[in-house]
């Protein structure tokens, strides 16, 4: 190679090959996305293992069969798992192993969906961090953690009686919002259809987003679902009313939406992935007859 042909440098290609714009400009690629949760099968314990804790094999028989009666048209079926001891918990754990979505509500209830969708692991302590229920839920999502979520809460969305500087177009959406949650009956239980208020596609300002958020409380009920990127939808104080955050890979806010619903459709698994979650159990399950 000739000098005539390498750049004062010396790098052929890459940062600094080329020469700068006329303004001083300089080419800056987009950084790409570099991690994504994806699924993976829960490490099954081995069936000579098994034999140690006949209890857990026996709840997971129970799970099976509650995850059936589910699939068949049942309302969502708990087994309990409060009576076990360390190891057969442990092979539960292995059993289900853990998937996407995590919810938490108030530092007392802990749940986590295991890798078949709508198996729920579900932990109740008490104020001193002891375990009260230990059981796993098999539905579309955990029992009566959306009623809980909102006793107490308000009827409508209240508007901030001090008035700020900034503040556009938040006291409009708080109508919109508060006009839209008698309809909440008359739309059904969660996943139905509701009212979405997509404010990515809004123009707002900080200060309207902390109007909002004070003119519709905070809840306790937290639910994250991981994926390419995440989901993160909470609970407001106004009954019905959810907000819901994607987030990219980057951890960037890609969607901000407010829902008026019973439930976020995303939080729930689908009658098909219960259907799935049966026949994967069964098979797996066949392994410690």
């Amino acid at each position: 190679m000739t000098d005539l042909m390498a750049p004062a440098g010396g790098a052929l290609v890459g940062p600094g090959s080329q020469p700068t714009d006329f303004d001083g400009g300089r080419l800056d690629y987009m950084v790409m996305p570099d991690g994504m949760a994806v699924f993976s099968a829960a490490n099954v314990p081995e069936a000579d293992v098994a034999q140690a804790v006949p209890q857990g094999v026996a709840a997971g028989e129970a799970i099976l069969a509650a995850l059936g009666r589910v699939v068949d048209g049942a309302r969502p079926q708990q087994v309990d798992l409060t009576h076990l001891d360390a190891a057969n918990l442990a092979f539960i754990d292995q059993l289900l192993g853990e998937g996407e979505v995590s919810v938490m509500f108030g530092t007392d209830v802990q749940v986590q969906e295991s890798v078949l969708a709508g198996v729920w692991r579900v932990r109740e302590s008490d104020a001193c961090g002891r375990r009260v229920r230990d059981y796993v839920d098999c539905g579309p999502f955990p029992t009566g953690l959306v009623d809980r979520a909102f006793e107490g809460a308000r009827a409508q969305a209240i508007l901030p009686e001090t008035a700020r500087p900034n503040i556009f177009n938040a006291p409009p959406l708080v109508a919109e919002i508060n006009e839209h949650i008698p309809g909440l009956g008359a739309a059904g239980g969660p996943g139905a259809p509701g009212h979405v208020i997509n404010l990515s596609l809004l123009p707002h300002t900080e200060e309207d987003l902390a109007f909002l958020d004070e003119a519709l409380g905070r809840g306790g009920l937290v639910i994250l679902s991981r994926g390419y990127g995440n989901c993160r939808i909470r609970s407001t104080g106004t009954r019905g009313c959810w907000w819901t955050q994607y987030f990219n890979s980057q951890d960037t806010l890609i969607l901000n939406s407010i829902e008026i619903c019973g439930l976020p459709q995303v939080a729930l698994a689908a009658a098909e992935d219960l259907a799935n979650s049966a026949e994967r159990l069964r098979e797996i399950m066949e392994i410690y007859r």
